[in-house]
């Protein structure tokens, strides 16, 4: 994907952006070999990290910059909350993990810090802090996909986590993944992105490192 901001930001913090996006449970989903006791964990948090990550969209209709911005960032609230939620309980029970199992789910710690700081930095700042905070999720696992299906060690057949990858490598997600980075771009302009261009770094890269932190808890519950 082209987009000049998350670009920047990305070759900004490239050490903290290969720990995240090369991590070793990303290379275990890209030949197969992630223990899926290591997933399934990952799985449960996921779904508790789209709670608070539909909350940081609730604040960014709060905090667009017309009318216009409210309804679009309104439209991908409604997304999360009534489709892809459920969309994650119904993946979920797949893996052979129930809706009672998901919601009685104790919150690691690694969720509350990175979802906590996205709403800390919405909450500070304006709305090109809280997009910043939020891309490391929202564009990090479409470049993690991409990254995946040109890897060597990259099994397709028999892969269990093959439907995984090809969500986050499909078109639609791609596409978001345009808007989201194009969307950056237009904030940036409007919001003075050049002047704010280090504090802005230094948003993202602590938001990869608590993404990094994710894969780290996933891995523990191998």
């Amino acid at each position: 994907m082209s987009g000049g901001l998350f670009e920047r930001l990305r070759a900004a913090c490239a050490v903290e952006w290969a720990r995240y996006a090369e991590h070793s449970f990303v290379r275990g989903l890209a030949d197969g070999t992630l223990p899926t006791a290591a997933f399934r964990r990952y799985l449960v948090q996921d779904y508790l990290f789209l709670i608070h990550f539909s909350r940081a969209k609730a604040l960014a209709v709060y905090k667009a910059e017309s009318v216009t911005a409210m309804r679009a960032e309104m439209a991908v609230l409604d997304l999360l909350l009534n489709t892809e939620m459920q969309l994650h309980v119904g993946y979920c029970a797949e893996w052979g993990i129930s809706e009672a199992e998901i919601e009685q789910a104790v919150e690691a710690e690694e969720t509350m810090a990175y979802t906590r700081y996205v709403l800390e930095r919405g909450m500070a700042g304006d709305i090109l802090d809280l997009d910043v905070a939020m891309a490391p999720c929202a564009l990090g696992y479409g470049e993690i996909a991409n990254w995946i299906n040109a890897h060597p060690s990259r099994k397709r057949d028999g892969n269990p986590y093959e439907s995984w990858i090809a969500m986050y490598a499909g078109a639609e997600y791609q596409a978001m993944c345009v808007e989201f980075s194009n969307r950056l771009d237009v904030l940036s302009a409007q919001r003075g992105g050049d002047a704010r261009f280090a504090d802005l770094a230094k948003t993202f890269g602590q938001a990869t490192r608590l993404e990094a932190a994710f894969w780290d808890m996933g891995l523990r519950g191998a």
